[in-house]
């Protein structure tokens, strides 16, 4: 008799529980453990797989994952086996926001625990973007710096929707909110945008959909409200603020996708490169496998980049990293961004990053 398995979806956003990686070479390899009733425990490696250990590289600042090793790689740990079944799709802020079995629920030994290799690069949930306070470059902006280019997860909690709450945002591994001071049109639609959440109806202030939990992470936060993600636009340095949560800030999004944002990297312009792009609140590629001038030609058209001259493939321009967001991608031409393409669903491909799609256009000629 086949047993039945209950999933447990856990919102995990509040109080994200704790996880470490011990037993590895640094912090950022060894056999996957989570913090749970104040007692560390090991993960069961049954279902486990890049998409797992790309949550568990973003919750702790140490990049990309690199692989999912199970059969307990790093030695077996100790104690009680926490999680089991863990399936996340791989956009998750932290392992416990993922789909798994109930806590201490399993069918497993220590003989099976996860582990996790990392690229080790920080992530800007660590803040390894962060300029020490008073650089003359932030003074030079009047204290508003460039933020990271690596998308860091936002949220709106206390709302009547995903699409409407107080915006709150995942940095060094916690949930914290958004002054409102200068907040406005430019930085809800940005917040719209990386949550596929559509266009910005409007961003009020002043905690109208309740206080918020501390940390205050940002303040002053000036988009120019073509950014993918919010934390693409300059703000004061994390945690720098003169705020109380009577001040946080809200947004309030149409609620229907817009295409996703497409970018080219790689290229010697911005009109070459390897197509990526942005959905889940993070950047990915697109595999080249019926990739032609077709589809090249929507690229360039929803860049403004004028009409494809190559339709480059098998990594021509370097291979990404991050999640293979498309596959199989059959394009009219007429389109007018990727992401209306008829194409599987996001993140559901049979390549390797060897295959990563690319683009060359006239530039708008």
């Amino acid at each position: 008799m086949i047993p039945t398995l209950c999933f447990l979806w856990d919102p995990g956003a509040a109080h994200p529980a704790p996880i470490r990686l011990t037993g590895g070479p640094g912090r950022c390899a060894g056999r996957v453990e989570v913090l749970w009733e104040q007692q560390w425990g090991t993960v069961c490696d049954d279902r486990w797989d890049l998409p797992d250990a790309a949550v568990a590289c973003r919750q702790l600042g140490c990049g990309e994952a690199l692989s999912a090793p199970g059969s307990a790689p790093f030695g077996p740990g100790a104690g009680p086996i926490w999680l089991d079944d863990v399936d996340c799709n791989g956009t998750e802020a932290e392992l416990s926001a993922c789909r798994r079995r109930p806590w201490g629920e399993h069918n497993c030994a220590h003989g099976e625990d996860a582990g996790v290799v990392c690229s080790g690069r920080g992530s800007a949930a660590e803040g390894h973007w962060d300029h020490p306070s008073g650089s003359r470059e932030e003074k030079r902006r009047g204290g508003l710096r460039a933020r990271s280019t690596i998308p860091v997860p936002v949220k709106l909690a206390n709302g009547s929707s995903r699409c409407a709450g107080r915006v709150e945002v995942f940095y060094s591994r916690r949930w914290g909110t958004v002054c409102d001071d200068g907040w406005d049109m430019s930085d809800a639609e940005v917040v719209c945008r990386q949550l596929g959440c559509g266009s910005a109806l409007s961003a009020p202030p002043a905690a109208s959909f309740g206080r918020g939990p501390d940390p205050i992470w940002l303040d002053d936060v000036a988009c120019k409200g073509t950014e993918a993600a919010l934390s693409e636009c300059r703000a004061k340095p994390w945690g720098t603020h003169n705020c109380g949560h009577r001040e946080d800030a809200g947004v309030v999004c149409a609620g229907h996708a817009e295409p996703a944002p497409l970018r080219l990297m790689g290229g010697s312009d911005p009109c070459s490169g390897r197509v990526e792009v942005f959905y889940g609140q993070q950047w990915g590629t697109v595999c080249d496998d019926g990739w032609d001038l077709m589809e090249a030609n929507v690229v360039c058209r929803q860049l403004g980049c004028g009409k494809a001259l190559v339709a480059s493939r098998g990594a021509s321009f370097g291979q990404g990293s991050g999640p293979i967001w498309l596959d199989d991608v059959d394009c009219r031409g007429t389109e007018d961004a990727l992401s209306q393409c008829k194409a599987p669903r996001w993140g559901s491909h049979n390549c390797g990053h060897r295959e990563d799609a690319g683009v060359v256009c006239t530039g708008g000629i």
